[in-house]
């Protein structure tokens, strides 16, 4: 559930649900929603699970885990997965050093399993692990004009400007961090973090104070990151070896030994992977449905992850996975047991304010 339901429905909202939790879909007309992210600045309420780590030994324990090196200096972040021994994501984290304690920001319906799991298995280190979901809210600024909204109500920090890094401050009474993203909008870009008991003056601040911002819910949230060209959780990461999305921005190749490394090594030291991740647009006013085949002639050649009609092209766009040497050839996919053309397109399939961090990046591009 939103920490803030009531000021949601008060605007307008309708529910949905993501990954277990009930969250905004939308506020009706979600593609003018999109319009005013990418012309200006819009307000959204991520879901997230949260899991806090704390003891001398955190930071230590973490790093061990996950696929990323994870920052010592308090003020930092990075983006970085857990895999499973095949190499897959299990869990995709942002991890922010908080001083005394490490912040976990990953899927909400993933925040309690990993908690316990990572418990279990803390022996003589000194660390403590618990979910801490229920403790905060966090709404992202999104769009081109996103720096000018949080310079527009921040008090007693200047916004912070490299990615994953934060900075703490306030906003009218409640106290708060600022995160710079890693712009999976394909927008300059900012998450608010506070406590869940100053939820609402915080959201009707960022709302109203300083630059107006756009409300939006999930729907729009799709679109934007679907033309960003951002591969999701639910949609491509979960089960997949992140050497296949070109999720290079995760993974540090010099980092010492964690679950599933040595399939990453393995993929990276051959070249390239079996597959990889590009962006079609659909020759015709048809949207294929997730797991749709992706067809060259006769020859299945890969799948989509999602698609949807852009607001921006004014056309249906999917993600893919694809045989890695996929010649440049006629494509199409199948909606509703017929074969639309489709064709290769660059991603991202919109340009914004900033490119997200999450683009798929392979070594022979």
């Amino acid at each position: 559930m939103s920490v803030i339901e009531s000021a949601h429905e008060d605007l307008g909202a309708t529910f949905g649900e993501r990954a277990g939790r009930r969250v905004v879909d939308h506020y009706g007309r979600p593609e003018r929603a999109h319009r005013a992210v990418r012309n200006a600045v819009g307000l959204f309420e991520p879901a997230y699970g949260v899991v806090v780590v704390e003891g001398d030994d955190r930071v230590e324990y973490v790093d061990n885990v996950v696929t990323n090196r994870v920052p010592s200096e308090d003020g930092e972040g990075c983006y970085a997965l857990v895999l499973d021994p095949q190499g897959r994501i299990e869990h995709e984290l942002y991890v922010y050093n908080a001083g005394e304690r490490l912040l976990l920001f990953t899927a909400p319906d993933r925040a309690g399993a990993l908690a316990a799991d990572w418990s279990g298995k803390v022996f003589i280190q000194d660390v403590e692990i618990r979910e801490a979901t229920d403790e905060f809210a966090v709404f992202g600024v999104h769009g081109p004009t996103a720096t000018e909204k949080v310079a527009s109500v921040l008090g007693g920090a200047a916004s912070p400007d490299r990615r994953l890094s934060f900075v703490r401050g306030s906003i009218g009474e409640a106290g708060v961090s600022v995160i710079r993203t890693d712009a999976p909008a394909g927008e300059e870009s900012y998450e608010v973090v506070c406590a869940a008991a100053d939820a609402g003056t915080v959201f009707d601040d960022l709302l109203t104070r300083g630059m107006n911002a756009a409300p939006f819910g999930y729907r729009t949230w799709d679109t934007l990151t679907l033309e960003a060209g951002t591969p999701l959780f639910a949609t491509e990461l979960a089960g997949t070896v992140p050497n296949v999305l070109g999720l290079r921005v995760a993974l540090d190749f010099e980092k010492g030994c964690y679950v599933g490394q040595e399939v990453v090594s393995r993929v990276e030291n051959r070249g390239q992977p079996s597959r990889r991740l590009v962006g079609l647009t659909v020759e015709a006013d048809a949207v294929p449905e997730d797991g749709a085949a992706v067809v060259a002639g006769d020859a299945t050649v890969g799948e989509v992850t999602r698609a949807g009609t852009s607001p921006i092209r004014e056309a249906p766009v999917a993600l893919a996975l694809v045989e890695f040497d996929l010649a440049d050839e006629a494509l199409a996919v199948r909606v509703d047991g017929a074969a639309v053309p489709a064709r290769r397109t660059a991603l991202p399939f919109v340009e914004g304010s900033e490119p997200s961090a999450r683009l798929p990046e392979y070594p022979d591009a």
